[in-house]
């Protein structure tokens, strides 16, 4: 067992000076055993995690005779990768010879949360599969881990298709969108609430803490450190009215953006489901064309919301309260993503969000300009308030 010293001396690398007390040596050791301790248990559960995934494997080539050779399963690769704003673990599972083979979805540690996730992502992901939906399939779980074994769809998202070039990506946005409002209408049959982590339904409650409150909490309170503005917070319970006024039960994905369309052998593939419920249909068209990852022009939003009520309109659905319900969707979905985007960057570190939040801004700012939106003074103004004032914490 190494000294109090010792332990304080790895912790800086080996220096042989201490310009600290007694006091400060046995802090900094209990630190010290704190992330040894945390190293070990994430290296424990990760050795615990790949023999998990080498038994689904060859639990399901035995039932399948279809998953893989076995001697495929001899020599797998293990890849960590991160999610975007997910807190859950990812490894891509490599067969012998590259061989594509699957992805392992879990968490750091099981809690009540991370068990409910669980268990969302296996029922919805189940259902959309049996819904024909084009989701990826589910190979295997462990309810105790925690763990999700799903195929593997490759590496290329809408989002990597449309950063290399615009117009290649066009044919799959059409694509997607015909694919949403299949997911919108066939997943609605059948849909349990049980299957939710979340609320069971897009309600007021999501709307005001999980949107417009959050846009006030994560970005203006502490991100821009400004108190709310006078009559705020009636004008989002006249925009969570004007939303319930249009209310269409159907099923709502809640995140489909260009980063969760999978792009693999030409078809598009739907992923990150597992926050799915009961919810108006022009939310989740609204994410993917407000999506600030890609910044579609206007034009090109206008045809694919053409071309998605087409799709709504072959499937049998009346396309009329999906228009008038979607600016204020739009509005609830992009206070979202600032509030989102600003938490991920400031509380968790992940600075791949913060360029986003200025575009997300603008685009609030100029959909609120819409006439619609007389009646949100005081919003219109915060949102253009915002925009000077994040530039600010930009530029200090």
């Amino acid at each position: 067992m190494l000294s109090a010293k010792e332990r304080v001396r790895a912790l800086y690398g080996g220096s042989t000076y201490y310009p600290f007390s007694c006091d400060h040596h046995h802090l900094l050791a209990q630190r010290h055993d704190r992330i040894v301790e945390k190293r070990l248990t994430m290296k424990n559960r990760i050795e615990e995690i790949e023999e998990a995934i080498l038994f689904l494997l060859e639990k399901r080539r035995k039932e399948r005779q279809a998953c893989c050779q076995k001697s495929l399963l001899s020599r797998l690769q293990f890849i960590p990768f991160s999610g975007d704003g997910s807190v859950r673990n990812f490894i891509r599972v490599v067969f012998a010879d590259n061989k594509p083979g699957c992805i392992a979805v879990f968490p750091e540690k099981l809690t009540e949360k991370e068990r409910a996730e669980f268990h969302a992502t296996v029922s919805i992901g189940r259902h959309l599969r049996q819904a024909s939906i084009p989701v990826p399939e589910i190979w295997g779980i462990d309810e105790r881990l925690g763990l999700v074994l799903f195929e593997d769809l490759g590496t290329t998202r809408l989002y990597d298709l449309y950063q290399r070039n615009p117009t290649d990506a066009l044919p799959f946005y059409r694509k997607a969108v015909r694919a949403l409002a299949l997911m919108q209408v066939r997943a609605r049959d059948g849909f349990d609430p049980e299957f939710c982590c979340q609320t069971a339904a897009y309600d007021r409650q999501v709307m005001r803490i999980g949107e417009s409150g959050y846009f006030l909490e994560s970005f203006w309170k502490q991100t821009l450190l400004q108190e709310p503005p006078a009559g705020l917070d009636l004008e989002f319970e006249k925009l969570a009215d004007r939303v319930i006024e249009y209310d269409e039960p159907f099923f709502l994905h809640r995140d489909f953006q260009s980063r969760n369309v999978m792009i693999n052998d030409d078809r598009v593939s739907i992923i990150d489901f597992q926050a799915g419920r009961i919810g108006p249909p022009a939310y989740d068209l609204a994410s993917l064309l407000i999506d600030p990852y890609t910044g579609l022009p206007d034009t090109v939003q206008e045809e694919l919301m053409e071309r998605y009520l087409e799709a709504m309109d072959d499937l049998g659905v009346d396309g009329e309260k999906i228009i008038l319900s979607y600016p204020y969707l739009a509005v609830q979905r992009n206070l979202q993503i600032i509030g989102a985007f600003s938490f991920l960057s400031g509380k968790r570190g992940k600075s791949f969000f913060k360029p986003y939040i200025l575009p997300s801004l603008i685009m609030l700012r100029d959909r609120l300009a819409a006439p619609e939106f007389d009646g949100f003074p005081v919003l219109r103004e915060t949102a253009a308030r915002s925009i000077l004032k994040f530039r600010t914490v930009l530029n200090g």
